[in-house]
């Protein structure tokens, strides 16, 4: 049995190939290095001590997936290929609907003609929108996103949905993740990201590293404890971990199954920053600046369901977020270019 992750040598990706191959499972990786490197991929294989086949290929090249497909027996997708930068997506929502939605497309048409039924969609939390209240559900409303990132994962939702109405034989688990962080206790694979971060860690850890002067605070108004903006924020390997799981799940005939990836447990900016200078001793200036646009007060989830039919739930905890990402950022200053 080979599992197909795409994107695998990207921030999650990566992650998760190490715990698939722990768990025993082979695997077939596929990326373009559009957002990641090609170290990643020779850590994950130093880390796990396996080699495993890897093609350099887009998913929109449909004879690329083709030659993957016919090269290896895939059981199963793990789908993480994809653009994900929020403000990116509003400057460019061409690239995100011809990268996201009609890339996935071409990959589902390629799974289709091989007769693989299996697979586990890399979605997100943003797929709530912002009028529901936390902790969110999985039955909850979907679908009033404010940006062309969340809506290609909502709109890939709802054909995956489609698909398995239209074959009941066709499984796939939509992961809504909340906020991943930390990085491999080994310090050798982390989050690596192109130009500014968009996200708090990667920035906090920039700051921390002398990259940057401040890291700025965008709001301390908010109906929160500190005035700044909660998140549920999760450790990356715990993340993985739930794919592994995930993977499991998808080989029963589950049809379409939205499933959170949390820890239930919310965290505002300052909770972040003042457990990360605790945990590593190291000062993180940081500023108040206006709040962004879209941005909503509290956002955590409801975890139950994954621990009900995957038999997960987070483990690691703010404090190891904090240091596997320092850990990660103080010992690859310049990232995998280090």
């Amino acid at each position: 049995m080979a599992i197909l992750i795409t994107g695998g040598c990207g921030y999650i990706g990566s992650h998760t190939c190490i715990e698939m191959l722990a768990a025993g499972y082979d695997i077939v990786v596929i990326d373009n290095f559009y957002n990641s490197k090609p170290e990643a991929l020779n850590r994950v294989k130093e880390l796990s001590g396996k080699d495993f086949p890897f093609y350099e290929c887009d998913i929109r090249d449909e004879e690329g997936l083709r030659k993957v497909f016919s090269e290896n027996k895939i059981d199963a997708v793990i789908h993480f290929a994809g653009l994900k930068a929020v403000g990116e997506s509003v400057e460019k929502p061409l690239e995100y609907y011809d990268n996201n939605v009609y890339g996935t497309l071409v990959m589902y048409r390629v799974m289709k003609e091989f007769g693989c039924k299996r697979i586990v969609f890399s979605s997100s939390a943003t797929v709530y929108g912002g009028v529901n209240p936390s902790p969110l559900k999985e039955d909850m409303p979907t679908g009033a996103v404010t940006n062309p990132y969340g809506r290609t994962k909502y709109v890939l939702e709802e054909i995956l949905k489609d698909f398995c109405v239209s074959d009941p034989a066709f499984s796939a688990v939509l992961l809504r993740y909340f906020n991943p962080v930390g990085a491999h206790e080994s310090g050798r694979i982390g989050e690596d990201p192109n130009g500014i971060p968009n996200n708090l860690m990667p920035f906090l850890l920039q700051v921390a590293i002398g990259k940057r002067e401040k890291l700025s605070v965008f709001g301390n108004d908010y109906d929160t404890h500190d005035g700044t903006g909660v998140r549920d924020y999760i450790h990356v390997v715990d993340l993985a971990r739930g794919h592994v799981k995930a993977v499991e799940y998808a080989m029963k005939n589950v049809g379409a199954q939205p499933i959170n990836l949390g820890t239930g447990v919310g965290y505002s900016v300052l909770d972040i920053v003042k457990a990360f200078e605790k945990v590593n001793g190291v000062p993180v200036p940081y500023v108040i600046a206006p709040r962004r646009a879209g941005d909503i007060a509290t956002c955590f989830s409801d975890p139950a369901k994954a621990a009900e039919l995957l038999g997960w739930k987070a483990e690691l905890t703010l404090e190891d977020m904090c240091r596997d990402s320092w850990r990660w950022q103080s010992g690859n200053p310049q990232g995998y270019d280090s």
